[in-house]
């Protein structure tokens, strides 16, 4: 039986108005307040001078103009403090492998590589042989391309020079920066990234970007499907799991919904 959950409103109140704050150099005055909240004007009066009084805002005196205060500094930076990516990362990855039962990887991007942070093995007798702290090379893998598609065309040049030759762990693998370059043009644009036999050649894998609150691509995850077991009916289900669990862990590392 579910278990019957009762919310507080004065404190969704208090919540509602605090997240009007999350826009970028948000300052808003009470009447503003008011009219995006919907609630009572003595109600946006109380919660004001009670949120200002505990720091949660801060009152300009001569505007009369509200913005975040200290204490919701000193609250994000406890929560960073104690914040365990490699935790987090293997538990969201936990629940999205239950759900397909494949292998999920978290990785974090070290210039032109990928270094494994969080791995859930599949249960099914055949499954994908890696490890947490393998390297790859970026441009091979799905992870990689999520993250590699986040960087701007300087930075992306920097990495990868126009005529070099990419080393190639298959014979699937991209050998060029103009192909590369293709492809992260299309995951930009899909937000999901695809690999098939480019780092192993038993293996197919999709990827999505992890952000952070500042909207910054700070890791990525991927489902891994042997090719064996690797459709094409199968993958509109294995991108949307993965794009799901992407967005739950950079919910986690604080990225605004959008």
């Amino acid at each position: 039986m579910t278990a019957v959950v009762r919310l507080t409103p004065a404190v969704l109140r208090g919540l509602d108005v605090l997240e009007l704050f999350l826009a970028e150099d948000a300052v808003l005055s009470a009447p503003q307040i008011t009219q995006r909240t919907g609630l009572p004007r003595t109600t946006v009066h109380e919660l004001l001078v009670t949120l200002a009084e505990r720091r949660y805002l801060a009152r300009d005196e001569l505007s009369g103009h509200y913005r975040l205060g200290l204490r919701l500094f000193q609250l994000g930076n406890a929560y960073g403090e104690r914040f365990d990516l490699v935790k987090v990362a293997t538990e969201v990855a936990e629940r999205i492998c239950a759900e397909c039962n494949e292998t999920v990887h978290v990785a974090v991007r070290e210039g032109s590589s990928v270094v494994y942070i969080a791995k859930v093995d599949s249960t099914r007798a055949v499954r994908m042989v890696s490890a947490v702290g393998r390297t790859l090379p970026a441009h091979c893998t799905a992870v990689g391309k999520a993250l590699l598609a986040d960087l701007t065309e300087a930075e992306l040049a920097a990495l990868y020079p126009r005529r070099a030759k990419l080393a190639a762990l298959t014979e699937r693998s991209i050998t060029s920066v103009a192909g590369l370059s293709a492809q992260l043009r299309e995951v930009a644009e899909r937000g999901v990234s695809l690999e098939e036999c480019e780092s192993n050649a038993d293996v197919c894998c999709v990827g999505a970007p992890v952000r952070d609150h500042l909207d910054r691509t700070v890791a990525a995850m991927s489902i891994s499907v042997p090719a064996s077991r690797w459709t094409s009916a199968g993958r509109p289900g294995w991108e949307r799991l993965v794009i799901d669990g992407a967005r739950e862990l950079s919910r986690q590392l604080g990225q605004r919904d959008h």
